[in-house]
C-alpha cells in the first residue's frame, strides 16, 4: 500500500476496533508517523513500546511503564485493558511472532483480551506472523514511497536548496529521479538527495551518481549478483538490428507510462551461436540505459530441500524489483529452466511457472536480458509472446560486422589502424568466425605488441594469428548449423538482416524497423 491507502486502511481498522493489526514495513519511523496522525484524530488512549524507552503515551511521550522488555509491555497492556476500555498498544519490537512460540501464545492471549475490552494491539515489523495470531486481526503493508510520493518528496527537498545552489533539474529530470529512486525508503531517498546537494549543485549529469548511491543501499542483497561494467569493454560490433530496437525502447524504461496504460519494456531473449556477443550485449544494454546490471544465476538457486529452490528464486526476483530500474542478466537460461527431463521432483517446472508469472505480472522496471545457446532445451511457454518483448537471434557475424569487430578490437588493443587491404584480407579469411574467435586472434597480436613492441606487429602476424584460430563452426558444424537453422526460422535477426536468401528461409516472425 502507498501512504494514502495505508492511512485509510489503518484508520478503518482503528475505528472498527480490530483487536490485532500487523503492520509490515521496513520503515518503522514512517509507519509510526502515519499511525500517530490517525490516533490523533481519535479520542481513545494510545501507547507505544520501544526497547529504548519502555511504554510511553503515543501523543505526549510520557513514560507510563519503565519495563523495556516486550513481554513486560504485553503484561502492562493486559493489565490496563482489564481496567479501561478501548485502549491501543503499539509494539515496535515484536520480532518473535512468526511461529507457534511461548511469546506468540502470550501475545495471542492479550489479543483475545483486547477483543473483549474493545482494545487493539498493533505490531510493526518486517516479518510474517503466526497463523493463529493472524486470524485474530488484519495485516497491512506499508510499501516504500511510490513514484508520485517520491516525486513530491524530491520536489520538496530540492525546493529547500534552490536559493542556496544551482539546480539544473527540470520537471522531466525530477520525474526520472523519482523513477530511479523507486524501491528505497523515505529516509534513504532524503539522504541520497542531501548527499548530491553536498557537492554544491544538482546537475543533469548527476544521474550516474544517483544510480551509484541507490546501488550502495542494496550492495549486500541476496539472490542476485551486482556486475561491474568496465567502460572499455562495452563496444559491441554489428548487431545493428538489436541496437536500433534498444535505442527506441531506451526512453521507455524510466518514463511515466501510466497515462497510456502500458508498462515499461520487459526485456529480450537472445539466442544464437556461442561466442557471438550475447553476454557482452547484456553489459552494453545496462550501460546504454544508464542503470545498474545484476546477474541471476539460476543454477546456484537450486537447493536440496523441498521448496528451497522456489524460495530462493522468489527472493531473487523480489530483490530485482526492489533495485529497479535495472537490467537483470540471466546467462544461459536453459541451464536453469531447461526441459532436461531429469527433474523428477517437479522443481524445475515450478520454477519455470514462478519465473514466467513474475515476468508477465511484475510492474517493476526490470529489463531482463536472457541468453541461450541450446534453444532445444527451452520450454515452449518461455518463447510465447507477452513474456519477453522480443526474441533476437545472434548469428555468426556478416562481413560488415566482422569488419566492425576487428576494428574495435584493434582500437581497444591500442594497435595501429589496419591498412584497408589487410583488413579486407582478414575479413575474408575469417568466414565462420564468431566474435570470440575474432577477439582471440587480435588478442594474440596485442600480446606480441606488448612483449616485443609495436614494431614487431606486421601484416604477417595478423594473418598467422587468424589462421591459427579454428572456429566452433568448423569443429562442430552440425551443432552450429542446427542453432542457425532454428534462429533463422523463429527469431528476429539481431543484425537487422538475414544471412541467407529469402527463398531459402521461412519468413521471419517480424521485421525490425530501422530508423
Amino acid at each position: 500500500m502507498n501512504t494514502s491507502d495505508f492511512s485509510d486502511a489503518f484508520e478503518r481498522t482503528f475505528k472498527a476496533r480490530v483487536p490485532f493489526v500487523l503492520v509490515q514495513t521496513a520503515e518503522r519511523a514512517r509507519a509510526m508517523e502515519l499511525i500517530r496522525e490517525v490516533c490523533a484524530r481519535q479520542t481513545v488512549g494510545a501507547y507505544v513500546h520501544t526497547l529504548s524507552k519502555g511504554t510511553c503515551e503515543l501523543s505526549g511521550g510520557r513514560v507510563v511503564n519503565e519495563d523495556r522488555s516486550v513481554v513486560g509491555a504485553i503484561d502492562f497492556a493486559g493489565q490496563q485493558m482489564l481496567q479501561r476500555q478501548n485502549l491501543t498498544f503499539i509494539l515496535t519490537e515484536a520480532d518473535e511472532i512468526e511461529t507457534d512460540t511461548a511469546f506468540s501464545r502470550h501475545l495471542l492471549d492479550t489479543v483475545i483480551l483486547a477483543s473483549e475490552k474493545g482494545g487493539a494491539l498493533v505490531a510493526v515489523t518486517t516479518k510474517p506472523v503466526w497463523g493463529q495470531l493472524q486470524r485474530q486481526g488484519m495485516a497491512l503493508t506499508l510499501s516504500p514511497p511510490d513514484q508520485d510520493e517520491m516525486l513530491s518528496l524530491i520536489r520538496r527537498q530540492i525546493a529547500d536548496y534552490r536559493t542556496l545552489m544551482p539546480i539544473e533539474w527540470d520537471e522531466a529530470d525530477e520525474r526520472r529521479a523519482a523513477t530511479t529512486l523507486a524501491g528505497v525508503t523515505k529516509i534513504e531517498a532524503e539522504n541520497i538527495i542531501a548527499m548530491m546537494a553536498a557537492s554544491g549543485s544538482i546537475k543533469k549529469t548527476d544521474f550516474a551518481e544517483l544510480n551509484r548511491a541507490k546501488d550502495g543501499i542494496f550492495s549486500n542483497i541476496s539472490g542476485i549478483e551486482r556486475v561491474e561494467i568496465r567502460a572499455n569493454a562495452l563496444q559491441v560490433g554489428g548487431l545493428s538490428g538489436l541496437k536500433a530496437w534498444l535505442e527506441r525502447k531506451r526512453p521507455l524504461l524510466t518514463a511515466d507510462l501510466r497515462e497510456r496504460g502500458i508498462r515499461a519494456p520487459r526485456g529480450v531473449l537472445l539466442v544464437g551461436v556461442p561466442g557471438c556477443g550475447k553476454s557482452l550485449s547484456a553489459k552494453a544494454i545496462a550501460a546504454s540505459f544508464e542503470v545498474p546490471l545484476y546477474r541471476l544465476d539460476l543454477a546456484n538457486l537450486m537447493g536440496m530441500y523441498v521448496g528451497q529452490s522456489e524460495g530462493r528464486l522468489r527472493e531473487a526476483l523480489d530483490t530485482a524489483d526492489r533495485v529497479s530500474p535495472c537490467v537483470l542478466w540471466i546467462d544461459e537460461i536453459e541451464k536453469g529452466l531447461g526441459a532436461t527431463g531429469s527433474d523428477s521432483t517437479g522443481v524445475t517446472t515450478r520454477m519455470i511457472g514462478q519465473f514466467l508469472f513474475w515476468l508477465q505480472e511484475s510492474s517493476a522496471r526490470v529489463f531482463v536480458v536472457a541468453t541461450a545457446n541450446d534453444v532445444s532445451q527451452l520450454p515452449p511457454e518461455l518463447l510465447r509472446r507477452g513474456r519477453f518483448d522480443e526474441l533476437f537471434f545472434v548469428d555468426l557475424p556478416t562481413e560488415e560486422e566482422r569488419r566492425d569487430i576487428i576494428r574495435l578490437y584493434v582500437e581497444s588493443g591500442q594497435l595501429a589502424e589496419l591498412d584497408p587491404s589487410l583488413l579486407e584480407e582478414l575479413v575474408q579469411g575469417s568466414e565462420g568466425f564468431a566474435g570470440a574467435d575474432l577477439e582471440a586472434a587480435i588478442k594474440e597480436v596485442v600480446e606480441e605488441a606488448f612483449l616485443h613492441g609495436d614494431a614487431s606487429v606486421g601484416a604477417d602476424l595478423f594473418i598467422s594469428s587468424f589462421r591459427n584460430i579454428v572456429p566452433l563452426s568448423k569443429t562442430s558444424p552440425e551443432r552450429i548449423e542446427a542453432i542457425r537453422g532454428w534462429g533463422r526460422e523463429r527469431a528476429v535477426p539481431a543484425s537487422g538482416k538475414s544471412l541467407t536468401r529469402a527463398e531459402d528461409v521461412t519468413p521471419m516472425r517480424r521485421a525490425v524497423l530501422l530508423r
